[in-house]
């Protein structure tokens, strides 16, 4: 038996709902005002769970003001129950894309503490996502009195077919879910692949890693050719590397003297130049005797693999001008030259 509407619980029920829709926006205001002071702190958990919050202010404080709005008006037990599921709906809705952001922001935050970059890997992420709004729409449905047992039947059937037809692009997905889960390469990583490509792993998605060259060029590799792909991790186990430059100096030249040299000009090399490793202790080793001169590598240590460049031009530059100083003789490629018939007379 449902009392008939007058203007007094109209009112008191439109009061109740702009009450808690204003709650719910002062909520999410301060909690706005948390989120950006968390931010600051160097644990990262707080700012995910203000965020989550935050974004549950506003709609459950409505829907709540709403259904004691609906029990004041003493609606008829149909409509109540109509609304009463739509409510729910709303914030079984609300309370998914939450948890979904909130997961995704778990899995991306792990990612970027596991590789140690700016660049998140979001094949992970959008799994999450897709997982937690998938659950969160199927209980929508049984909130909203829908049978779900069919649903998944026949989401089961489909997911064959759609398996058959998808296999290329299901196995980029798992090739990708591998090659982040093996952990051999991640977000940052310097590659080069054995068809010639390599820079530095930006993101590896659901179908494929990018690869941002040296230059700043982009280059796109499907997850199963670069799972099957023979890679070289310059950052694995650790990013600084050794690197050897090749030197020559003429027969005549003495040879202890040519090493304290080449030794001095790297460890300045080493202690002054942006990425070269200042505790390392370079070498030289004298390696070949070739017609007009003597070969030796000169061993030297960066930071990461980019940095070498910068390394070795410093190197051959104060080198040369050192062996240029000291009299330490480079010498330059001889040839004989015969012409057939030379010197004959007629």
């Amino acid at each position: 038996m449902t009392e008939p509407l007058d203007w007094q619980r109209l009112v008191v029920a439109m009061a109740v709902t702009i009450a808690a829709a204003a709650a719910g926006f002062g909520l999410r205001t301060l909690l706005g005002w948390l989120t950006r002071r968390a931010v600051k702190t160097r644990w990262t958990w707080d700012d995910l769970f203000f965020k989550l919050l935050r974004d549950l202010a506003v709609v459950p404080c409505t829907v709540l003001g709403l259904w004691v709005s609906v029990l004041i008006l003493h609606l008829k037990p149909g409509i109540r129950t109509t609304t009463g599921r739509v409510l729910v709906a709303v914030l079984i809705l609300t309370i998914s894309i939450a948890i979904a952001r909130f997961a995704a922001g778990v899995v991306s935050s792990i990612a970027l503490a596991r590789s140690g970059v700016a660049q998140s890997a979001t094949i992970f992420v959008n799994i999450v996502r897709v997982v937690v709004v998938g659950i969160g729409a199927l209980i929508l449905l049984q909130s909203l009195g829908v049978s779900i047992t069919p649903l998944l039947t026949a989401l089961g059937v489909g997911g064959l077919a759609v398996a058959l037809a998808l296999q290329d692009t299901l196995a980029n997905l798992f090739a990708g879910v591998h090659i982040l889960a093996s952990r051999k390469v991640q977000p940052g990583d310097f590659v080069r692949l054995d068809s010639g490509q390599e820079g530095y792993i930006i993101d590896i998605n659901w179908r494929n890693t990018t690869i941002r060259q040296v230059p700043d060029n982009l280059v796109v590799v499907p997850n199963s050719r670069f799972a099957d792909a023979i890679v070289t991790n310059y950052h694995r186990p650790a990013q600084d590397m050794s690197i050897s430059v090749k030197v020559v100096i003429g027969y005549h030249s003495d040879l202890e003297h040519v090493e304290k040299v080449t030794l001095d000009v790297a460890q300045e090399v080493m202690a002054t130049v942006d990425g070269g490793m200042t505790d390392y202790e370079p070498s030289v080793r004298f390696n070949a005797m070739g017609e007009s001169s003597i070969g030796f590598s000169v061993n030297l240590r960066t930071r990461e693999f980019t940095d070498q460049y910068l390394v070795v031009h410093e190197f051959i530059k104060r080198l040369h001008r050192r062996y240029r100083n000291e009299g330490i003789d480079i010498p330059f490629p001889q040839g004989s030259l015969i012409l057939a018939g030379a010197g004959s007379a007629r």
